[in-house]
């Protein structure tokens, strides 16, 4: 089982500043990636074409300069 991720308020720190310490440490550990990656069920031929995209795009870039 995953450990959930805390930030415990200090006492003189307001609540903005700890969100954004847990947002960041949310960043870190992958979970908002994880989040926007299964929203939702791409069949395996889609995926399989998005990342022969990526490798296009990266390969053109790569060559570009």
């Amino acid at each position: 089982m995953k450990e959930l991720t805390t930030v415990k308020c200090g006492e003189n720190e307001s609540v903005e500043s700890a969100l954004k310490r847990f947002k960041r440490k949310c960043q870190k550990d992958g979970i908002i990636g994880d989040l926007k990656k299964n929203t939702e069920y791409k069949k395996p031929s889609v995926k399989k074409k998005e990342k022969q995209k990526a490798a296009r795009k990266r390969a053109m870039k790569r060559n570009k300069y």
